[in-house]
């Protein structure tokens, strides 16, 4: 087992969990059907003791059920989603992984502040077939609470992977929101062939970034939520998607937004949408009334890949995700006040030092052949440090997008203030771990690279540019 050396891009197994709608879906015949429930299913859930959470993690491929039907996918533990991760700030992550997989895998604990060497959120470790390793996480006694997720990062194989079945939900638990029935939403897409198969992407979906024919919540295609007048629930949703945008509303129903991603609202604030790029995860409390409503995407143009290339889909169009039935005697509980700790705003001080970092994508081949991606003008390289900061230092960057299609830039380990997108800043502090460039504009952000050093990475978050080469190293060391 070693670091992460020459790519190799190949289609590994899949594996999921026994959660699904009764339903096939519409035109995609062949699959035996299953009886399920229509009710909304939530992952299983393992929460740590005395400081502790301890899991064993076997990724692998098998027969499940998504979608209401009999499927061979990837999972993790045979569920899609895997199981969620109840955490609390000080505790710490013990995880075995064992690789069931045809190809490499490894493991990433997306948006936690932990170190990125040995055997924490180590990017550039490669678990090959058959081995297991294992990994510990140790989450800060000051670490923002919020919702968080894991999923494979062996680069060349992370769309395949992820798309595949291979992702699940971690809590960093608080008591902010007392009184609220808490929901696990985890929305990926995924297709399916007749037989119940995974589809591999052609090369001008892997250009745009694949989408799914499938649009899931917890493994079920349009779930029922069923609730009751006047009740308050805080909905945890990630978006687990490789390259679709979620633009997610609930007519009829008040929604509040208590964050997005390590990122908390100063007050929860009333909202009619929310959009999150790909690796975004919303913190939502909704407070229902009485009636049937959709949970849905109202669609996002995030543009599309150089004039030759085009997929002929459109990409991250309007969905239904769930249906929500609101019935039943209302409830008068108190609802008291969501507590939310107060960010940090790196705006005060003059940053350390600044920089400047671009997204690639250039022609190469002819029709239909893959283009050209990474950052300044270089496709990844694991052995190649691209970005050389100080622990301790604040920086801020610039990220540059000229391309005519959005970006979603996650950077590892360190959260990111937003500070303008497009020129366009925001009162209160905004913290990302993926913050979402759009076409031919720019994002400024800054960062604090506190607590840890070590060797890690940014990518863009459309997870088929990632393996095609849109990834860069950063690496912290002491002044």
């Amino acid at each position: 087992m070693g670091t992460l050396g020459a790519l190799s891009v190949a289609v590994g197994g899949v594996g999921v969990a026994r959660y699904g709608a009764p339903w096939a879906p519409a035109g995609v015949p062949g699959a035996a059907t299953v009886a399920a429930p229509r009710g909304l299913m939530e992952p299983e859930t393992l929460r740590s003791t005395n400081g502790l959470l301890r899991v064993n993690l076997v990724a692998g491929e098998q027969e499940v059920v998504l979608a209401g039907r009999r499927a061979r996918a990837l999972s993790y533990n045979g569920r899609v989603p895997g199981q969620t991760w109840r955490v609390r700030p000080g505790d710490r992550i013990e995880v075995s992984l064992e690789n069931r997989l045809g190809s490499p895998t490894n493991l990433h604990t997306h948006g936690l502040h932990v170190s990125p060497k040995g055997t924490s959120d180590n990017a550039l470790l490669s678990i090959g077939p058959s081995e297991t390793f294992d990994y510990r996480f140790d989450v800060p006694a000051d670490h923002p609470t919020g919702v968080f997720w894991y999923h494979p990062h062996r680069h060349g194989h992370v769309a395949d992977q992820i798309f595949g079945g291979l992702y699940g939900t971690i809590l960093v638990e608080d008591e902010d929101v007392p009184g609220a029935r808490e929901r696990v939403l985890v929305i990926s897409d995924i297709s399916l062939t007749r037989t119940g198969e995974v589809r591999g992407a052609s090369a001008a979906e892997r250009m745009m970034g694949r989408e799914g024919d499938l649009v899931l919540v917890n493994g079920q295609l349009e779930p029922t939520i069923t609730a009751r007048p006047g009740q308050r629930e805080r909905w945890r949703v990630v978006n687990a998607c490789t390259s679709r945008y979620l633009r997610l509303a609930l007519p009829g129903q008040q929604m509040q937004l208590l964050g997005i991603d390590s990122g908390h609202e100063a007050t929860p604030r009333d909202v009619d949408e929310v959009l999150l790029a790909p690796g975004n995860r919303a913190d939502l409390l909704v407070r229902m009334q009485a009636g049937t409503t959709e949970l849905g995407t109202l669609g996002h143009d995030r543009g599309g890949p150089m004039m030759g290339m085009m997929s002929g889909q459109s990409p991250s169009g309007p969905r239904t995700l769930a249906r929500l039935v609101v019935q039943g005697d209302g409830t008068d509980e108190p609802q008291p006040a969501a507590r939310r700790p107060a960010d940090p705003d790196l705006r005060q001080s003059k940053p350390d030092r600044r920089r400047e970092i671009t997204f690639t994508m250039g022609g190469h081949g002819g029709m239909g052949a893959m283009m050209a991606l990474g950052f300044d003008g270089l496709p990844f390289d694991a052995d190649r440090i691209d970005q050389s900061v100080a622990t301790g230092s604040v920086e801020e960057w610039t990220i540059r997008n000229p391309t005519p299609m959005d970006h979603p830039f996650h950077l590892h380990v360190w959260p990111m203030q937003v500070i303008e997108v497009n020129g366009a800043s925001s009162a209160e502090p905004v913290w990302r771990d993926v913050v979402n460039v759009p076409a031919r504009g720019e994002a400024v952000v800054r960062i604090r690279f506190a607590s840890f050093s070590g060797r890690t990475v940014y990518h863009c978050h459309i997870l088929d540019h990632e393996d095609a080469g849109m990834m860069g190293t950063v690496e912290a060391s002491p002044r």
